[in-house]
């Protein structure tokens, strides 16, 4: 199964006078790596979110975004200090009289007294919240492997039909090859005659020599097999469940490193042209291959 490491998940929903929102996105990446951004309050809640990614993804650089609008996370009530406020007026009305000072206290003054109005944020029911939130998470996943799936999808088919090109070009080589050595036979003939200046027979053992030496140093057909099993290996891998973006890039390195022995064991012009196509192909199923996970 094809799963792309690229994808966008949101969640959110309202808990009374709250609005719980809930972000998953995911781009490329060789392990898994998640991040966390979030009110410090649910900082204790870190490990268990990451867990819930753990369980449906295996690669991707992965940021959640939690936010909380509204006033269900922490109602702030205002509290007064009374003692510390008694204190401050008996202290002000001994300065007053010990100043001979003039004028009384007034709201205003009172207000810029230092701690005597306290704003205190109520506690929240963690187990209540991490329900919630881990539920919202939940949600928020689901979403982002649909469009991971999506997005595998597309790159599968992509993958598929390169693959196709490869398996014909490949199969051209092949089907070329044969003929080749017989031009290696008839090059040699030819230059072999313009020397010496005289017909020879095709038995000559010495142009079957020549013609065997040059067969077996631009023989490719081992190349060949092993693309073809590349190949193969390639498509059933799509197949496989859980990751295998790794598995996938190892065989695009083998295929490449196929197609350049073939390049250069072989002198024919049509097969160069043709592993130009092939690395072409490899190059751009290999920036694919990047995308999975």
């Amino acid at each position: 199964m094809v799963t792309s490491m690229t994808g966008y998940g949101r969640k959110t929903v309202e808990l009374g006078e709250a609005r719980l929102s809930l972000e998953v996105r995911s781009v490329n990446h060789r392990f898994l790596d998640i991040s966390t951004k979030m009110p410090r309050t649910f900082l204790f809640l870190e490990d268990k979110m990451k867990k819930v990614i753990q369980q449906s993804i295996h690669r991707g650089k992965i940021d959640i975004f939690l936010s909380i609008e509204g006033e269900g996370l922490g109602k702030r009530e205002l509290k007064l200090d009374w003692d510390l406020a008694d204190q401050y007026f008996s202290r002000l009305k001994e300065l007053k009289s010990h100043y001979a000072l003039t004028g009384d206290v007034t709201v205003d003054m009172v207000t810029k007294l230092d701690d005597v109005f306290l704003v205190q944020e109520q506690e929240h029911n963690e187990k209540q919240w991490e329900q919630h939130v881990l539920s919202t998470l939940e949600a928020a996943v689901l979403k982002l492997m649909e469009m991971r799936q999506r997005e595998g999808d597309a790159l599968k088919r992509d993958m598929l039909n390169r693959l196709s090109n490869i398996q014909q070009i490949v199969e051209g080589i092949g089907e070329r090859r044969e003929g080749v050595i017989e031009a290696y036979r008839d090059r040699i003939k030819q230059r072999i005659k313009e020397y010496i200046q005289e017909e020879l027979h095709v038995e000559d053992s010495r142009i079957l020599q020549e013609v065997a030496l040059l067969a077996e140093k631009g023989d490719i057909t081992e190349e060949i097999t092993r693309l073809f099993s590349h190949i193969e290996q390639f498509v059933d891998t799509l197949e496989k469940p859980n990751a295998i973006g790794r598995r996938l890039d190892f065989i695009v390195q083998e295929m490449h490193r196929e197609v350049n022995t073939i390049g250069s064991k072989s002198n024919d012009a049509k097969i160069s042209e043709w592993v130009v196509l092939l690395k072409s192909e490899i190059e751009k199923i290999k920036e694919q291959v990047q995308n999975v996970e």
